[in-house]
């Protein structure tokens, strides 16, 4: 349960515009990132019990029969969404002008 309560905190942090030291200050706002993370994600990981993670380990064995993973259909919808954003950046889609060719 523990493990599952720093994940979180690791991904609202490194998803949450809010940082302990922000951004803009050069150098340290950027530094926070490289060791608060790491070190966030380190401490997840060591939270995981040892027979989760050694029946994880093992699931994960064969994963990567014949050179692609198993269920590699998983990443379409991650691939066609990225793709969607793209289309919309590189034509100025939904930004009030019209995505159809007149």
């Amino acid at each position: 349960m523990i493990a599952k309560i720093f994940a979180g905190i690791t991904i609202t942090y490194a998803l949450s515009p809010v940082d302990l030291v922000p951004d803009f200050i050069p150098v340290l706002g950027y530094l926070d990132d490289i060791i608060l993370l790491p070190m966030l994600i380190a401490l997840t990981v060591k939270c995981i019990p040892a027979d989760v993670m050694e029946r994880n380990r093992r699931q994960a064995v064969g994963m990567w029969e014949n050179g692609k993973p198993r269920k590699w259909y998983y990443a379409i919808p991650v691939v066609l969404f990225w793709s969607m954003i793209l289309f919309f950046l590189l034509t100025g889609c939904g930004a009030g002008n019209s995505c159809f060719i007149d």
